[in-house]
């Protein structure tokens, strides 16, 4: 995920936590209406619960789509660090073979030069 994707999944976030808090003040309004001594004007609460199931469908839908954005995010799909620890090793282990062959070839040499 680029730090512009990862950006306009912040502001996407964000945008959502501001239409929660907007759906918890509608929440409000129709207890407020639900409590009122003159009994509830059925137009409000309409109006609120309108508004309110279509904020729900936007939060959902926004929030489906950026938990979906995050399980898709691989950060190490094209990362090639297992295969250059894997060619260190490899590298690491060849150079003290050839260490210890080169410590052969002088023993072999000293061993010649005694006999």
């Amino acid at each position: 995920m680029s730090s512009l994707g990862q950006s306009s999944s912040l502001q996407r976030l964000h945008n959502v936590e501001k239409r929660i808090v907007r759906v918890l003040e509608l929440a409000g309004s129709v207890m407020e209406e639900l409590g009122n001594a003159q009994g509830p004007r059925a137009d409000a609460v309409a109006a609120h619960c309108r508004e309110f199931m279509l904020s729900m469908k936007e939060i959902q839908t926004t929030m489906r789509e950026e938990i979906k954005s995050a399980c898709e995010y691989r950060p190490f799909e094209k990362c090639d660090y297992s295969a250059r620890i894997a060619n260190e090793i490899c590298c690491k282990k060849l150079e003290y073979v050839i260490e210890k062959m080169d410590a052969m070839q002088l023993n072999i040499a000293h061993s010649a030069n005694e006999v």
